[in-house]
């Protein structure tokens, strides 16, 4: 029987926030206030609005990456991921409703091949997966330029719906966004699976000697990864009217920004899906503070870049150090 200081050690772990939720909560929050003293457009109602959906999209992208991230890997073919599905679910449908869900199908299913494509190729291979992603993501573009021409076209009134009706007052892409981020929680903190891919990630040999199956973790990742890439493609073709057919092209950079900054290791292991999906919130908000100061696009390029950059350095540093070393790889239970 548990005694009474285990009970509480046991509910006080459940409580526990990680130290990247806390830190994106608390830029979350500042960024709102000053965003609402500096620049009060970029937090109204109409703003806010159009902003919402695609930081949905941004953090279900953000969760597909903190899964490969969480396995040592770097997915660069987000981009041809988002743009093949964005051509695929307005360029086969054609504006006819009735042709939308076997485009979708399709979608999902170039989606699992372009995954294990991506995991064939890091684990088997040992190919870097920078390098492997990067020429799948190449091999994506042809496929999409082989489709559309680069051309692009409106999509479905059915989509529109799908993405853009509002429940509550908001659009239906932010409770996919939601949900999404519930779901994959949940599968990574409470669920065995979920313990055995983060071991996976952590150390594969030693979770090989342990009798896991590392291969399947690790192609997993990938495959998930493209899923959840799909769906966020699907939500933005419906979210814009007349997407281009390189909508994909402003996610790569940013979905590993908002990784980094909810707290998930570069070097593989636990992985923060809730941190990295609110992440994706504050980047969209800190785009939006700085378009409405009338900033050009390439500033805010670089501010995202600084964002990635201080996200690496306020978890991978050692401040306590004189030398501001890098840390050492925690191997202690930590936080969810």
């Amino acid at each position: 029987m548990a005694t009474a200081p285990t009970r509480e050690l046991k509910r006080s772990a459940r409580l526990q926030i990680s130290r990247g939720m806390k830190t994106v909560l608390a830029g979350t929050i500042i960024l709102y206030i000053a965003s609402a003293f500096f620049a009060p457009t970029s937090v109204s109602k109409v703003a806010q609005m159009g902003m919402l959906p695609f930081a949905a999209c941004l953090a279900i992208v953000g969760l597909g990456q903190t899964l490969v991230i969480q396995q040592r890997g770097i997915d660069l073919s987000v981009a041809g991921a988002i743009s093949l599905t964005v051509v695929i679910v307005t360029w086969g449908p054609d504006r006819n409703d009735d042709r939308l869900m076997p485009a979708v199908a399709a979608a999902f299913a170039a989606a699992i091949i372009t995954g294990l494509i991506n995991g064939f190729l890091v684990t088997k291979t040992k190919l870097n997966s920078i390098v492997a992603t990067l020429g799948v993501n190449a091999l994506l573009y042809g496929v999409m330029m082989g489709l559309s021409g680069g051309s692009p076209r409106r999509t479905t009134e059915r989509l529109s719906n799908f993405a853009n009706d509002k429940t509550f007052g908001l659009p239906h892409s932010i409770y996919f966004g939601i949900i999404l981020t519930i779901v994959v929680t949940v599968l990574l903190k409470r669920t065995v699976f979920g313990r055995r891919f983060e071991a996976v990630g952590a150390n594969p040999r030693a979770a090989h000697a342990t009798g896991l199956k590392i291969i399947r973790y690790q192609i997993g990742a990938y495959v998930a990864a493209q899923i959840l890439y799909c769906a966020a493609g699907i939500i933005l073709g419906g979210v814009i009217s007349q997407p281009t057919a390189y909508q994909g092209d402003d996610y790569v950079l940013p979905s590993v920004a908002v990784v980094v900054l909810g707290g998930t290791s570069l070097l593989g292991g636990r992985g923060f899906p809730a941190a990295s999906a609110l992440a994706a919130l504050f980047l969209k908000q800190l785009d939006m503070f700085v378009l409405s100061l009338g900033v050009p696009y390439g500033v805010r390029t670089i501010v995202i870049s600084f964002s990635l950059m201080l996200g690496i350095a306020l978890y991978a540093v050692n401040w306590k150090s004189p030398n501001f070393t890098l840390k050492k790889r925690d191997r202690k239970l930590q936080p969810i």
